[in-house]
């Protein structure tokens, strides 16, 4: 490994993501915590607490609980590229 490659991987390391990246990182984590909310806000959507007489798709289809899908694939998938293009 060149030393110009090995000091560029050691200052990319140290730096601090900007303000703008931050935002986007904190996006996921934030819808994450928008869906929890909702989800104890209004619990009778949450049929899975009560299945009485509920089917699987009924059972299967919970909106809160794909809005905090949506959160953590937006900050495992999504996110890491829009930083790094952020950082360019």
């Amino acid at each position: 490994m060149s030393a110009e490659i090995a000091q560029r991987l050691k200052t990319k390391a140290w730096t601090r993501p900007s303000v703008r990246a931050r935002i986007v990182l904190a996006i996921g984590p934030a819808t994450v915590l928008a869906g929890i909310v909702w989800a104890l806000a209004q619990p009778w959507r949450l049929t899975i607490l009560s299945p009485d007489g509920q089917g699987f798709w009924w059972l299967f289809s919970e909106p809160p609980l794909y809005v905090v899908a949506v959160g953590i694939l937006f900050r495992l998938v999504v996110a890491p590229g829009l930083v790094e293009d952020l950082e360019r």
